[in-house]
């Protein structure tokens, strides 16, 4: 399991990587492709930013640590990370979807990536729990 999510977690990487070449952008967004599809607007938007840091650097980071937690198999704490991602991803798709109207197609996919994460590192977690749980009769 823990190379499956450190998978899901590098693909969040790459995801966030690409989210962050489209914050530094200066022309035009390829992955502009309606008004409702628009990677340039969401990521030059100022939600784009948290605490002054670009929104795409916390999720390069937060992937990176999610990965390294799951190598190491912190099941719990990989967990607690991936649910505090997980509601940071639910917050941001707020915004896209009732702020700014347009969404972005990297956001999307790091949303099903931490989505992915969190719901197989909350079942390995869960595996984990029934089988030091004793059976009673």
């Amino acid at each position: 399991m823990r190379w499956i999510l450190l998978a899901v977690a590098i693909l969040g990487i790459a995801t966030s990587s690409a989210a962050l070449r489209e914050h530094y952008r200066t022309d035009n967004s390829p992955c502009s492709i309606n008004d409702k599809w628009d990677c340039g607007i969401v990521n030059h938007s100022p939600y784009a930013v948290f605490g002054g840091v670009p929104v795409a650097i916390i999720g390069i980071v937060g992937y990176a640590l999610l990965g390294a937690l799951a190598v190491k198999r912190s099941w719990r704490l990989v967990c607690v990370a991936a649910f505090i991602g997980l509601m940071f991803s639910l917050y941001l798709t707020h915004i896209e979807a009732n702020k700014l109207g347009v969404w972005c197609i990297y956001c999307v996919i790091s949303l099903c990536a931490i989505s992915t994460f969190s719901i197989l590192a909350a079942s390995r977690l869960l595996a984990d729990l029934v089988k030091r749980k004793p059976v009673s009769a």
